[in-house]
């Protein structure tokens, strides 16, 4: 890689690493994972194929799900969404937003659960 391309992205991960709290970090960490396996899941399914097509399509449901959920409570627990006036979650506290979480992903995986069979 170029000099540039590397100055560029070492410039990307210091202002990241300065400007988001080690909370929102972590989140975003899961999301990679959660984002990864579901590439995976996919990737196996048009390679090898989807024999047990409902345990692929539970799978990834699961994925997509649950990433969903959890970019739902990155956007609830981010300090520069709840400083605006225009915010709906202001009254909303963080251990609130991850018990609304929580029950989010256990009826989720309830769901998919069932869906296996």
């Amino acid at each position: 890689m170029d000099p540039s391309g590397n100055k560029f992205v070492s410039s990307i991960w210091n202002e990241y690493s300065q400007h988001v709290p080690r909370n929102l970090m972590v989140i975003d960490a899961y999301l990679t994972c959660v984002f990864f396996t579901g590439v995976i899941q996919f990737i196996y399914c048009l390679i090898i194929g989807n024999f047990p097509f409902n345990a692929f399509l539970s799978g990834f449901i699961s994925c997509v799900g649950t990433f969903v959920l959890t970019v739902c409570l990155r956007m609830q627990i981010n300090p520069n969404n709840t400083s605006d006036p225009a915010n709906k979650w202001k009254a909303l506290t963080p251990a609130r937003v991850f018990a609304d979480w929580l029950i989010a992903n256990l009826i989720l995986h309830t769901a998919v659960l069932n869906f296996i069979g």
